[in-house]
């Protein structure tokens, strides 16, 4: 039974972060590719791909996290709080974000 819930969590995680790939422009699949996923964020949110490298130091990368989903919230028209819950909440709050109405509001590299 707690295999089932695991798999249905993780369903709706991969789910949600596809949709807010495709919200920002992006094909779903790109979000679901580990490390390709960072690379194409880092595009979506505007800041530099030699941020990926920062992401594999340890603390360093809980920084890094914290900045990228607060940067990917403001995209979304979302706080920093909301930012934070992606950050540690992010099996809740991807399918919430991609689920939602919230629209991707432009910026930085969403589509190409």
């Amino acid at each position: 039974m707690f295999m089932l819930i695991q798999l249905i969590i993780i369903i709706a995680v991969f789910a949600g972060v596809w949709k807010v790939f495709e919200k920002a422009g992006r094909k779903g699949w790109e979000g679901i590719i580990p490390i390709y996923n960072m690379y194409v964020l880092l595009l979506i949110i505007g800041k530099p791909v030699w941020w990926i490298i920062l992401m594999f130091i340890p603390l360093v990368n809980l920084v890094i996290f914290i900045i990228v989903n607060i940067e990917l919230a403001k995209r979304f028209g979302k706080d920093a709080l909301y930012g934070l819950g992606l950050t540690f909440l992010g099996f809740i709050f991807f399918p919430i974000l991609g689920f939602s109405d919230a629209q991707f509001q432009g910026g930085a590299g969403g589509a190409s």
